[in-house]
Parts: C-alpha cells; structure tokens; sequence
C-alpha cells in the first residue's frame, strides 16, 4: 500500500516533478507572493519536513549538491519513476468533498497550469462527481428549517459557485483552442 501523503507532500512532490529543486527554491514557489503559494502558502520548515518525508518514502531522490548562495550547499531532489506516476495520478483526480476544493482542486489546477497541461479534464470529472452532491444537498435545503435550512442554503450556494468556476475553466479552454479569448 503507498504511504499517505498530506497536502503539503503532494504540492511539494509536484513542484519537485516539475523540476530537480532544493528546499529553498520549493519554499520560495510556497511563499504567500508566488503563484502556487496564493493557494497553498507552506512555511519553510515544513517544505523541509516534506522532502524528507517524500524521500523516505522514495518519492524523490537527492540529484546533486549546489553551492548555497550565503550559506551551506543545498541538496537538490528530483523526483523518481514512482514519485512522478503517483504525482501525475493525484493531479488527474478529483477532490471528494466541496470543502476541499478551495485548497486541494486549486492548487492541482494551478500546477496543470504551470506545466501546459489542459484543466478542462480535471474540471469535467469534478463536476461529474458533484453533481450528485448537488442533488442531495437541494434536496436537504428544501427540506431544512430554523437554523439547518441556513447552513444547508449556504452549502447548496458554495456548490454552485464551484461549479460555475470549473464550468468556466472548461469554456475557457475551449475558446482558446478556437482562438478565442477567455472572458
């Protein structure tokens, strides 16, 4: 059985997939000013704690050492066979549950991004997989009272911003492929 990986792990594997990188240069692409990190900001120890457990489990290996800018070399990881097939798995899978969206389906469809891969695929089976959750989730909104009926109003509105937003990727993708610019 493969070993579990936390979010952190994936965003760090698929950033080391992308290119051999050290610690600092996948902290860097972390930070709250950079592209990736504007949706998953991870501090530098943690981004260090990850590629060790990624090494661990023989996700990425050390490729060679660089001479650090100021301080002592800086190990370079480039990830393996296993690591960049599990990395490709989890960038084509969907999310489970709406509530992970907004960290976990955005930063997958922020790395396809970055490496030219369409979105419009990932975008396509999310909505395929919400749309029973869309179901149920009217189905209890209409139900609901009092206090239940707010949340569950609240849940079915999430929802639907969701699917607005990848039905958009979708349409996006679509255009540029014709020529067109997005909207």
């Amino acid at each position: 059985m493969a070993e579990a990986l936390s979010l952190t792990d994936w965003v760090v594997l698929a950033l080391v997939a992308e290119e051999p990188r050290h610690g600092f240069a996948v902290a860097r692409e972390l930070g709250p000013a950079a592209p990736v990190g504007t949706v998953w900001t991870v501090a530098r120890p943690l981004v260090y704690r990850a590629l060790d457990h990624l090494r661990s489990a023989g996700l990425i290996v050390p490729d060679r050492t660089e001479a650090g800018a100021q301080g002592p070399h800086r190990t370079v990881y480039r990830v393996t066979r296993s690591g960049g097939a599990r990395c490709r798995h989890w960038l084509d899978r969907p999310v489970d549950h709406p509530r992970e969206v907004r960290t976990e389906l955005l930063v997958k469809l922020v790395l396809r991004a970055r490496r030219g891969r369409p979105c419009a695929p990932l975008a396509r089976r999310q909505l395929e997989r919400f749309a029973p959750v869309a179901e149920g989730l009217e189905a209890r909104a209409r139900a609901a009272t009092g206090p239940d009926r707010i949340a569950a109003r609240w849940k079915v509105e999430s929802l639907e911003a969701i699917r607005r937003t990848l039905t958009a990727v979708v349409a996006d993708e679509a255009g540029r492929t014709r020529g067109l610019r997005p909207r």
